[in-house]
Formats: C-alpha cells, structure tokens, sequence
C-alpha cells in the first residue's frame, strides 16, 4: 500500500479501507511503502516467495512497481503471482482500461471473483537522467515529448491540487515548454523493421488507452492483443498542436491529420536534435522515469491480472 497516493489521502484513510477489505477478501498481510521503488522490491519477494496474489493498492505508479517486481520474479522462474489492484491515485488510467470501477467495494470484489485476464507487459531499456542504461516494465503507456514535462510537473503539484486542477495546469505549463524533437525511430511488426525519421512535439507507445487522469491517448488499444499502438501528435506550431492534443479527452485526436498512429511489438528511439533533450524525458505509466534513447520490446500475456472478462 502507498500512503502517499491520492495526495496522502490513501494513508490517512486506509485504516478505514480496512474494514471492508477484509470483510471482502479475508485476512490479508499489509505492508507500506515508504520510499520510492519500495514495492518493486516487495512484490519480487512476495512472488519468489510464493504468493498466490499480490494486491498494489495505489495509482498507476503504484501499479507499475509492482508489475515491475513481478516481472523481475518471472525473470528467475516464478510465474504463479497475480497481480490485483486497489485503484487510489491520482490517474488511476489502468484501472479505466481494464474496467475496474472506482469504487472500494468494486476493487475488491474483482479481487475475490478470481476472473483473471493475461496481459502484455513492455519491457524497456533506457537512459537515466545521469547518463546511465537501466532498464524496467511498464503495463500501460511509455511516452516522451510533452507528457514528459507534464508528468514532472504533476507530481510536484497534485498533493495539493485536485486531480483534474493539477493534470491541467501542468497541460498548459508543459505545452508552453514543449520542443519539436527528431527523433529516429525504428520498429518491428512480426519480424519486418522500419525505420524513419519522425518530428514530434510528442510520441506515445502505448499498451493501455488512457493516461493523464482519464485521456484516451490510444483508444484503439488492447492490453492483451500482443503489439503496442504508437501514437504520433506531430510537431504542429504551439496552438494548433494545443488543438490536437485537447482531442485526446475523447479520442478524437486520432482523426487529425497532423496525428499518426501505427503498431508494433518492438520498438527504439533515439533523439537527434540533442538541444531539446530536457523537453524529451519519459513518462513510464504516470511517473519521470529517464530520457531517450530507449529499446521497447513487447512481452505478451505476461501477467495475470485479476479483472473482469474483456
């Protein structure tokens, strides 16, 4: 559990959560994290060691240390583990993909049904910000450009801004310093490699629809169909882009002309214009997480989520 999800509301209220919880699921161990990647490090020991379940109750943050621990267990031959979620956080946009309702009593229910569902995971190998290759997992969008500057922004601000209020105004500050970047990029689909030069203000890979509390970056995309869908906002001047980017709390962006979508199951990016770099940092499932380049490869139904039935 993240006590400083929502803003710091999930640790004042969980003792609260607790009650239905357990009346729901059962006696269950709780454990709280108290620094950053903390439940990375409790889930792959949670899995290694043998737990049938392991429940991240927070955001999409949250959400993504724990399939990142998974995965690093499922690296050394421990498959078994499922993952169930207990949405409280600022986005929540994986939860919005696998139609979990935002609703306590509804998180938990999911939880004791035992309906599970297979899903993609991408795995990633990056730059950090000091110049360092690292590597790790995301299960709902990667993406560079603008959001990159926006995600930075939110997590200094929302502890003190509604969730809306904060993804706004972060918009707004991160599209008055968003840069045109060229990026190099080359991709695989089922074996056959493209490369090309792309200019963007902004390029999603995505494996789930939403991202930024509720936008539907890809709405065409699946969790569980085995490629990324890659989205392409264009490097339009600053109000057209503006524009364009407004249509993504509907979907509608994908109809722009200036928009280019199209799929893959592995991907790299390299920036070449090196003097916009600080407006080319990465947003790994709602958190900065390094810069480019990147290598983005597709590992499919890698993880059992317990969900409902797409």
């Amino acid at each position: 559990m993240n006590p400083r999800s929502s803003g710091g509301k999930t640790g004042r209220l969980f003792d609260e959560m607790l009650t239905p919880i357990r009346r729901i699921l059962g006696d269950v161990d709780i454990v709280r994290t108290d620094r950053p990647r903390h439940a990375v490090d409790l889930a792959r020991e949670a899995a290694l060691g043998g737990r049938e379940t392991v429940v991240a109750v927070g955001g999409d943050g949250s959400i993504s240390e724990v399939v990142n621990g998974l995965m690093q267990a499922r690296d050394r031959g421990a498959t078994g583990t499922r993952l169930g979620i207990i949405g409280a956080g600022t986005g929540s946009d994986l939860c919005k993909t696998l139609k979990l309702t935002r609703r306590l009593d509804n998180f938990c229910t999911a939880i004791a049904s035992g309906h599970t569902r297979q899903i993609d995971v991408g795995r990633l190998s990056y730059e950090t910000r000091d110049g360092q290759r690292a590597d790790a997992f995301f299960v709902n969008i990667l993406s560079t450009g603008m959001s990159g500057i926006v995600v930075s922004l939110v997590n200094e601000s929302s502890r003190v801004l509604g969730n809306t209020l904060a993804y706004t105004l972060a918009s707004l500050q991160g599209l008055v310093r968003s840069r045109v970047g060229r990026v190099r990029c080359v991709t695989t689909l089922r074996g056959e490699r493209r490369e090309e030069e792309i200019s963007t203000r902004m390029l999603g890979i995505c494996n789930g629809r939403f991202f930024g509390a509720g936008m539907q970056l890809a709405p065409m995309a699946k969790l569980d169909d085995g490629v990324f869908d890659v989205i392409d906002l264009g490097a339009a001047p600053h109000l057209r882009f503006a524009a364009v980017s407004t249509g993504m709390y509907t979907g509608s962006h994908i109809r722009h002309p200036d928009v280019r979508h199209f799929q893959c199951d592995s991907i790299e990016l390299t920036l070449l214009n090196r003097d916009v770099e600080q407006a080319f940092f990465l947003d790994v499932d709602g958190e900065p997480l390094g810069k480019l380049p990147i290598t983005v490869t597709l590992e499919p139904k890698a993880i059992e989520v317990l969900a409902p039935v797409d």
